[in-house]
């Protein structure tokens, strides 16, 4: 018996303000970040006060990232995950980034001598039980169905394989909740605007916190992650805003 497909679970709801009818998503985001690409990792820096490489490096090596291991980013952009996983040793041709804007995998070739590929997160060109490691940084929120994700995941990874997600969670603190928005929406466009003279930066700063503000909880992605298949779901919190989700195959 075939057990039916889960329905569908978008992250978040359709943004119409952005990008119209939700037909026209995938090709907003893909010219978003197309643009954005050459400011990407200063954009990084500037949201996390300079402690994103270090993060980036922490998290995979709590969450077992080892050498030798078969690592799939997905959603991979300029290759900042990537950058952490070579820190930790792990050899150029052990590791895999996938994503769908070509602008950002541009910027990606130019750093990092790795394979990588145009896709989707929801529609991996990966083979199944390919990889001992996945991870996602900070994308989440970025593909249509997280139900689909979850189990490109669970196709992807070997028995035993890993999962690693970084993002971005809607702070509950009442205070903390305008100065975030007053900071991603105001301060770092401006900056941006100072250093290269043009608007790519303030656009994806004004998508990126929509999609935080408007973000499925934790629970919802907790529960979708179990849901796929993948086993020993947890979540830990750094700062009250950022979350590291991890599971195994």
């Amino acid at each position: 018996m075939i057990e039916p497909s889960p329905s569908p679970l978008s992250p978040h709801r359709p943004l119409a303000e952005f990008y119209g009818e939700p037909a026209g998503r995938q090709d907003f985001i893909n010219q978003l970040f197309d643009e954005a690409a050459p400011d990407y990792d200063w954009v990084s820096a500037m949201m996390s006060f300079g402690s994103d490489r270090f993060y980036r490096r922490d998290a995979l090596r709590k969450g077992g990232l080892a050498p030798g291991m078969q690592l799939l980013d997905v959603a991979s952009g300029t290759g900042l995950m990537i950058s952490a996983a070579l820190a930790l040793g792990l050899a150029p041709q052990h590791i895999t980034g996938v994503d769908p804007s070509r602008g950002m995998l541009e910027e990606n070739r130019k750093r990092h001598p790795v394979k990588l590929l145009e896709g989707k997160g929801d529609a991996l060109p990966c083979a199944d039980a390919s990889c001992d490691f996945v991870s996602m940084g900070y994308a989440l929120r970025h593909v249509e169905d997280l139900n689909l994700l979850f189990k490109e995941f669970q196709r992807v990874l070997r028995p035993g394989g890993k999962v690693l997600i970084l993002e971005i969670t809607r702070p509950a603190n009442r205070l903390a909740l305008p100065v975030m928005r007053f900071y991603m929406q105001q301060v770092v466009p401006r900056l941006g605007w100072l250093r290269r003279r043009n608007q790519s930066t303030a656009k994806l700063m004004q998508y990126y916190w929509t999609t935080i503000e408007e973000c499925v909880p934790p629970a919802t992605i907790l529960a979708a992650l179990a849901g796929s298949g993948l086993t020993n779901v947890q979540r830990t919190t750094t700062g009250g805003v950022l979350s590291e989700y991890v599971a195994e195959r």
